[in-house]
């Protein structure tokens, strides 16, 4: 197919398949007649695997590590076991950010509740 079909098929443009052509994501598509790209279904499976880890959350440097493995090994463990490391990672990371997060929070309701009680200690005194 060529690469608008290919595209289409996939659920993205045809930039963003040459673009991934040149991360190394996809092997660039065979050329035939007038120069015209043409893709085979085995290359659209992994266009569909790039899209379903991005879905994951996997950024493309990560996905250009575990894209090779589902190819490479049809069980497809590796794969698997290597995205079960990047989401464990991500989730650590994002625990990091919650626990900052939750600590942001306390010290600015601390400082909001030291704001407030000042202005009524000031209001008080200026009523008095």
């Amino acid at each position: 197919m060529r690469i608008g079909e290919f595209a289409r098929r996939a659920g993205v443009t045809a930039r963003t398949v040459r673009y991934y052509e040149s991360l190394g994501l996809l092997e660039p598509g065979e050329r035939q007649g007038a120069g015209f790209r043409y893709y085979t279904e085995a290359e659209l499976a992994r266009l569909q695997k790039i899209n379903d880890l991005k879905e994951l959350g996997l950024s493309l440097e990560e996905i250009i590590s575990v894209v090779p493995l589902y190819f490479e090994d049809p069980t497809r463990i590796r794969g698997k076991q290597k995205i079960l490391e990047i989401l464990k990672q991500h989730l650590q990371e994002t625990d990091g950010k919650l626990a900052a997060l939750a600590q942001f929070r306390i010290e600015l309701q601390a400082k909001i509740d030291r704001i407030q009680q000042w202005l009524e200690e000031q209001t008080q005194r200026e009523g008095k």
